[in-house]
Order: structure tokens, then C-alpha cells, then sequence
């Protein structure tokens, strides 16, 4: 039978100081529309991918929630579904989220709540300075003496930028701009898609006491667009990486930072004690350098998670609220940069590793997500070319997300929600193979 937890219960675990994992096992558009502020997304659809990398310890406590908690729904499944996989102490609340509305505790919209509100804090706190897009535009129109650095992932960069712009994702910024803006009377204006980032970004270079004026572009490239100005698309502009007085000014700067906001290091032995400690408490380990370097050569048993987007969107990398953190990169800027906004935003236990990947040993690759139980399933696989000249109208199911499937299918496909997938069942073809 699984067992359940009601609202005030859940309420007394998230502030009882032990670790605890909220996942709400809603597909990601229901969750969009209202959930708990503290619940990380984890699609039914996609537990088991993701279960391993979010929630590491199997003797985690965790609450799973839904919509209403009825049995039958995403939430009781998954607790049985985790159970099965070994994970020993699961609830379910109890009402799901209309439960936890009901006993007067409240809900919220959208995604990565938890961190874009702590950017409101932020810019409200510190006085973080903005620019809006039509001043901006009137600057560069002018020939000001500005930058403009683009915190986001190249990818998003790529599908639409401001005209001129260089790429910087969030953590690369005190390391990389000494490099775009070596003069100091030059102004800098971080930008991201919305608002968080740009205003984490340019507080970071403020707290690293950079000697320009910093500013943040009020609602980044959407506030540009709906300005009725121009984005550009396709391009790929990136600052380069520091070296020589550039390189050491950036580590002064992270360095005073650390020591500002207390930020600890954690040598390869004290990690390994973390490790071995992993039954009892959870261990995360990012490397929060970009995917190119990530994949170049890491320390095996890290995950990537660029600094920026770790902050940006903490529910999706860690889910275990109360769990160890050491961060890793291989230059003592980025790593301490962004464990100092995680030590703002509450995790107890943030620590950088010293050295960064130093000598190694490295691995060689991209992160492929441990998956409880795929070793022992079995399928027949099938090559595109066999799938091609399939024979007998061949009924193909696309279990991708929406977004990925309107991106591109196999022509014919159809789109399924893997969770929901013995109903979906019922209404396609059925005269050939799936």
C-alpha cells in the first residue's frame, strides 16, 4: 500500500532540515499551470531517465505529487514504479496539489519558479541596475562605447540574439570579460531571454567588483522583440577564454567573492569521504564548465551543468532539497562564482573542488544518465533502413516531447505520451507491426 502524507505534513518535512526530494509527476505543461513552489518537474513519462540523476540516494525520503493524487494517477504509479526500483521511502501527497491549495498553502506558474524568483529577490536586494531595450538601442545607435553579453547557452543564443551581442553563458562572465571590455569606462549589459538570468549575470560582475558600469537588459531578448527591434538568428559569437593578467585578474575577482559569501573547497580526498558517505547523504558533483568542455574531458562520476543554468534552474538538476554540492571546473573562476549564488539561494553544504579536474584521470564523453532496470529490459531494435523498407504499413509511436516532435518526426509517426500510452493504444491503426 503506498503511503501518503497530507499538506501540513509535507509542510513540517520541508522545514524540518533532513533531506527531502518533491517531485511532481505531472507531464511538464501541467506542471507549468500550477504546482508547489519547492516540487521539481519529473515527468511520469520520464522517471525512470531521470530518477537516478535527480534523486541519487536511495534512501532518500520523497513526495510525489499530481494534480489530485487519485489512484491511478501519475503520482501513486510512480511511487510504486519507484518502489520497485529500490527506493525505500516514498509518499504520495495526499489531494496532489489541489490538496496542498485546499489546506490554504498556496501555488504557482510557471517553470524554474524557485530560481526566477530568487532573481526578483536579487535585483530588488541589491539594486541591480537595468537598461531598458529602447535605450540600449539608442546607445548602440549612437556609437556608445558598450558591450552586450549574452548569458545564455550557445543553443539559445543561436534562435535569436540581439544584433551584436557575444555569447557569455551566465558562469563564463567574470571569467571571460576582461576579454570583450579590457577597457574600463566601457558599459556592459547582460542580457538573457527574460529577466533572471541577465539580472544574476550582472550582479555576478558586480559582486566580483568589475570596474565598468554594469547593467542588465530589462526583460532580456523578449523585452528587445516586443521593443518592435530586430533579434538576429543563426549567429554564433563567443568571447574568448582568458589567459595571462586577464585569467589572473578574473581568479582575484572569484577568489574575493569566495571569501565574501563563505564558499568552501574540498580537496579529491575529502570528496571520495563524501562519496563514500553516499548511502547516508546525498552527493551532487557538477562540472559547471560549458558542454564542448564537459564532453573534452571531466572527472568520471560528474554531471554537466553549465553555472549559469544550474542557478537559472536548480529544480532541474537537484532535487534532493538538504544535499551536498561540489562544483568543479578547471580555471577557479566558474566553480566558486556559482557556488556562492547557490550559497545565496540556501543549499547549506556548497563546496568547490580544489584544483578543478586538475590532472585527471579524465573521461571522454558525453553524460549518459545511469537508468535503474533498462539493463534487464528487453526489445527488438530496428535499424532506420530496416524500418524504411518495413513491409505491412508499420505503425511508428513517437514518445519524444511535443516540442521535439514539432521539431521533427519520421513521416507517419505518431506522437504518444509514454505514460498515457495504453490509451493512446486504443485510437491508432492497428494493422501493422508497431
Amino acid at each position: 500500500m503506498t503511503a501518503t502524507v497530507g499538506a501540513a505534513g509535507l509542510r513540517r518535512m520541508l522545514r524540518d532540515g533532513g533531506e527531502i526530494a518533491l517531485l511532481d509527476l505531472r507531464e511538464e505543461g501541467e506542471f507549468a499551470k500550477r504546482h508547489l513552489l519547492l516540487a521539481s518537474p519529473l515527468s511520469l513519462s520520464r522517471l525512470e531517465c531521470r530518477i537516478d540523476d535527480l534523486v541519487p540516494r536511495r534512501a532518500t525520503r520523497i513526495v510525489l505529487c499530481d494534480g489530485d493524487g487519485e489512484d491511478g494517477g501519475p503520482a501513486r504509479r510512480g511511487a510504486r514504479r519507484l518502489a520497485g526500483l529500490g527506493y525505500g521511502d516514498v509518499a504520495v501527497l495526499d489531494g496532489g496539489a489541489e490538496g496542498w491549495a485546499a489546506a490554504g498553502f498556496e501555488l504557482f506558474s510557471g517553470v524554474n519558479v524557485p530560481s526566477k524568483a530568487f532573481g526578483e529577490f536579487v535585483e530588488h536586494d541589491r539594486g541591480t541596475p537595468s537598461i531598458s531595450a529602447e535605450e540600449l538601442h539608442r546607445r548602440v545607435a549612437a556609437g556608445s562605447d558598450l558591450v552586450v553579453l549574452d548569458s545564455r547557452p550557445l543553443d539559445e543564443f543561436r534562435a535569436m540574439s540581439i544584433p551584436g551581442a557575444v555569447n557569455v553563458p551566465g558562469a563564463e562572465l567574470v571569467y571571460r570579460v576582461a576579454e570583450v571590455a579590457p577597457a574600463p569606462a566601457t558599459l556592459v549589459v547582460v542580457n538573457c531571454a527574460g529577466r533572471t538570468r541577465s539580472i544574476i549575470g550582472a550582479q555576478s560582475l558586480s559582486n566580483a567588483g568589475l570596474d565598468n558600469p554594469v547593467m542588465a537588459l530589462a526583460n532580456g531578448t523578449m523585452g528587445w522583440h516586443l521593443a518592435g527591434l530586430a533579434l538576429d538568428h543563426g549567429r554564433s559569437a563567443d568571447a574568448p577564454a582568458p589567459s595571462g593578467d586577464n585569467l589572473a585578474q578574473a581568479r582575484a575577482r572569484a577568489a574575493r567573492v569566495a571569501e565574501r559569501f563563505g564558499v568552501a573547497t574540498i580537496d579529491r580526498a575529502g570528496l571520495e569521504a563524501w562519496r563514500a558517505a553516499g548511502d547516508e547523504r546525498t552527493v551532487y558533483v557538477f562540472d559547471v564548465r560549458g558542454p564542448d568542455a564537459y564532453r573534452a574531458g571531466h572527472l568520471a562520476g560528474s554531471r554537466p551543468a553549465p553555472g549559469g543554468q544550474l542557478v537559472q534552474a536548480t529544480d532541474a538538476y537537484m532535487a534532493t532539497r538538504g544535499g551536498r554540492v561540489v562544483l568543479i571546473d578547471d580555471d577557479g573562476v566558474r566553480a566558486p562564482m556559482t557556488a556562492s549564488w547557490l550559497i545565496q539561494m540556501g543549499w547549506r553544504e556548497v563546496a568547490v573542488l580544489d584544483g578543478g579536474i586538475g590532472d585527471g584521470p579524465l573521461q571522454v564523453s558525453d553524460h549518459i544518465p545511469f537508468v535503474p532496470g533498462l539493463a534487464a529490459a528487453e526489445a527488438t531494435m530496428l535499424s532506420p533502413q530496416d524500418l524504411a523498407a518495413m513491409a505491412g504499413a508499420p505503425v511508428v509511436i513517437d514518445l519524444a516531447t511535443s516540442a521535439d516532435y514539432r521539431a521533427g518526426h519520421i513521416p507517419g509517426a505518431w506522437f504518444a505520451i509514454r505514460a498515457r500510452l495504453a490509451a493512446a493504444l486504443d485510437k491508432l491503426p492497428s494493422a501493422g507491426p508497431f
